[in-house]
């Protein structure tokens, strides 16, 4: 019987598991979106909706009672960054105020590729989460972000090459080709016999 048997273990210890729900929980309410396993993100799912749920009845009781500052405190047990909890109070707390629960949906997504791990994305139900609009706003701006690690650096090199190729081909300049033009002769593979006298 499986009585008063209300969480998964999630193959941590105690401590490593709520430290990892409360990570979670922060990286969902920062960017209002989060990959993870799907076992993950069931658990996930009410202690971020606990969270929330703090932090609207201390907006709905107001400033009056300092109910506010005790909910902020609340939240901060869970939550250790500040800039995290103040997005929670000032907007997304506010967004769910008509809302009686029911804060974060979980998509599954397929199965990872290394151990086929059922994976999932929770978000945060009125902030649809668009990959191509991350993209497509950055091609808006035309700005390249900082390319980082030796991969980065040598896929740069390359692209700045090929643009200063590019370029003195449109000035006339003759193309330069890497294969060898037809005159030149290519030395022989074939083995010599060995030749005694």
């Amino acid at each position: 019987m499986r009585h008063r048997v209300a969480h998964r273990k999630l193959g941590r210890v105690t401590e490593h598991r709520i430290a990892m729900l409360r990570n979670q929980a922060t990286d969902l309410l920062r960017h209002e979106h989060l990959t993870t396993t799907v076992p993950k993100a069931k658990e996930l799912r009410p202690f971020v909706e606990r969270i929330i749920t703090v932090a609207k009845r201390g907006l709905a009781n107001g400033e009056a009672n300092g109910r506010i500052l005790t909910a902020r405190r609340l939240v901060m047990q869970d939550l250790q960054d500040r800039e995290v909890v103040t997005k929670l109070f000032d907007a997304i707390a506010p967004r769910f105020a008509s809302r009686p629960g029911g804060y974060t949906r979980l998509l599954r997504i397929g199965f990872r590729k290394g151990d086929s791990a059922e994976m999932a994305q929770v978000e945060l139900v009125g902030s649809e989460f668009d990959p191509k609009a991350k993209t497509e706003t950055e091609a808006a701006d035309g700005a390249k972000p900082k390319a980082k690690g030796v991969g980065g650096r040598l896929r740069a090199a390359a692209e700045r090459l090929r643009s200063k190729k590019d370029d003195k081909e449109k000035e006339g300049a003759p193309k330069v080709s890497a294969k060898p033009s037809k005159g030149v002769t290519r030395k022989s593979t074939t083995p010599r016999k060995a030749g005694g006298s």
